[in-house]
């Protein structure tokens, strides 16, 4: 039975990260042209970028287009160095590592925001 190769993973990622951000692109589209409508209809589609959920598809796209970026580089790494198919399983590694490290503290970025209850202090009454 076949289980894959790093290259075969390599490629199955960039094709669905690649899909990802072409579909973000979509959305953005249509974000965008809601200025056409006028300020209050887009300022009021914005805000259901507040909401986590979206933010989590934001964090998303965020991992999507730093592996694409990173897997991009390797592809052309293989291409244009002599040596490069030699070390596509390393640099594959690479890829992982460079978008997990970069991936961290953009996620913290994104979500805190999502998160403002836990940085509220408590509501306290006078007189107690």
């Amino acid at each position: 039975m076949y289980k894959g190769q790093s290259g075969m993973w390599s490629w199955l990622l960039h094709r669905i990260t690649g899909l990802g951000i072409l579909l973000f692109l979509f959305i953005h589209i249509v974000d965008v042209s809601m200025l056409g409508f006028g300020p209050e209809v887009y300022n009021q589609s914005v805000t259901l970028f507040d909401y986590w959920i979206v933010r989590l598809l934001s964090l998303a796209l965020v991992g999507a287009v730093l592996y694409h970026a990173f897997n991009g580089i390797r592809i052309m790494a293989i291409d244009f160095w002599r040596k490069g198919s030699r070390y596509q399983r390393v640099m594959f590694w690479i890829v992982l590592a460079a978008t997990i490290i970069v991936f961290i503290p953009m996620a913290y970025v994104i979500m805190v925001p999502a998160f403002h209850w836990l940085t509220q202090a408590p509501h306290t009454t006078a007189g107690r």
